[in-house]
């Protein structure tokens, strides 16, 4: 029997094989990362847009509609809405558990623990709070769901005093620092118009493209004033943009679902083609700096990570504004006029030397 000789220490045999084990060890490393982001920020997160919508959001749009007197009726469906209402946290804490996909005993406890956590420390919870409590319940209760035989008391119990608990003695500590960062903007917008308003343009515009929810992220950090109104104004930009320049692939199916839905849609072509970005993104850069600098365009929080989706955006700025035919021309301008013709020029420039083709905005609709 032939026996095969064993490497030396050092030889290139054993490096390959720490190499190798270091590569896998790496790879192991960045797949329980994207695994963790995906779950936490991108399906928790996206999942609570969709709870702020149904509560805050919505508020929002039927309080201005109230004001009006043919909707006057509307008025006590905003007092329950408000913003303090731990109907908020309600909304956002069933989402978030539908979103991670818990079973219906979770999803339905949870909305106590959104509840419970939007309300910790005397209402300084806000949907930080909501968020940490939503999700730290639907996960400790998610273990033992349909484990015992007491589900119906166990799983709630669990769910609703680990998640409880979380948020109300974390939640208020997060969203004082989430705050302080939102107020932290708002002041270098109002000092900086002009480079905070490119910046805040850009940034908040790619996140709401982006798989993570600009609504949420606005909303946690309260932004307000011309932060908030750059922050629209560059929303508003990578809808608008998306759905004009991909006309010629989409229609006018894929217009509307663009600049009335989402620019999300994009985001698998963006993968396939980054290039295709360009040009919204330099209209929200331009959009936010005209928007802070020039025009001195305000809005909301609830607003300002929106954009044109369900004309949020519009609403929040009327909210702040105020009701007036100049008003509504700086919306026309900023949200749909100066995104449209900034996008189209960039990205006829971008077609011209190549860098883009006909099919790459193509959407699966």
């Amino acid at each position: 029997m032939i026996k095969r000789p064993i490497p030396a220490k050092g030889s290139g045999r054993e490096e390959r094989e720490k190499k190798g084990g270091s590569m896998m060890a790496g790879q192991k490393n960045d797949s329980i990362l994207g695994r963790i982001f995906k779950r936490y920020f991108v399906d928790a997160m996206g999942s609570m847009a969709l709870g702020l919508f149904s509560s805050l959001i919505i508020g929002l749009i039927i309080s201005q509609l109230a004001q009006f007197s043919p909707f006057s009726f509307l008025a006590p469906v905003t007092e329950v809405l408000g913003a303090k209402s731990p109907v908020i946290g309600a909304a956002i804490g069933v989402a978030i558990a539908y979103g991670l996909k818990a079973d219906p005993l979770v999803i339905f406890s949870a909305a106590s623990c959104g509840a419970i956590g939007y309300a910790a420390g005397g209402g300084n919870g806000g949907p930080v709070g909501a968020f940490i409590a939503a999700v730290v319940g639907a996960e400790l209760g998610q273990l033992l769901s349909k484990k015992t035989p007491v589900d119906i008391i166990i799983t709630p119990f669990v769910t609703i005093v680990t998640g409880g608990l979380a948020g109300g003695f974390v939640g208020p500590h997060v969203q004082s620092f989430m705050y302080w960062l939102g107020n932290l903007v708002n002041e270098a917008t109002t000092l900086q118009p002009l480079p905070m308003g490119i910046i805040v343009g850009i940034v908040v515009g790619m996140v709401l493209t982006l798989p993570i929810s600009s609504a949420a992220l606005c909303i946690m950090m309260d932004l307000s004033g011309l932060a908030a109104g750059a922050a629209a104004a560059g929303c508003c930009a990578q809808m608008i943009g998306f759905a004009v320049i991909s006309l010629r692939e989409n229609g006018v199916g894929g217009l509307l679902s663009q600049g009335l839905g989402t620019s999300m849609l994009q985001v698998p072509n963006i993968m396939r083609h980054p290039q295709i970005w360009i040009a919204p993104t330099v209209a929200s850069g331009l959009c936010g700096a005209i928007s802070a600098a020039l025009l001195g365009m305000t809005n909301n929080a609830s607003g300002a990570g929106m954009g044109t989706s369900g004309l949020v955006g519009q609403f929040g700025a009327l909210a702040v504004m105020g009701y007036s035919t100049k008003t509504f021309l700086l919306i026309a301008l900023v949200h749909f006029v100066l995104p449209a013709l900034t996008a189209l020029l960039v990205d006829r420039l971008l077609r011209r030397i190549g860098w883009v083709k006909e099919g790459y905005m193509k959407l699966d609709i």
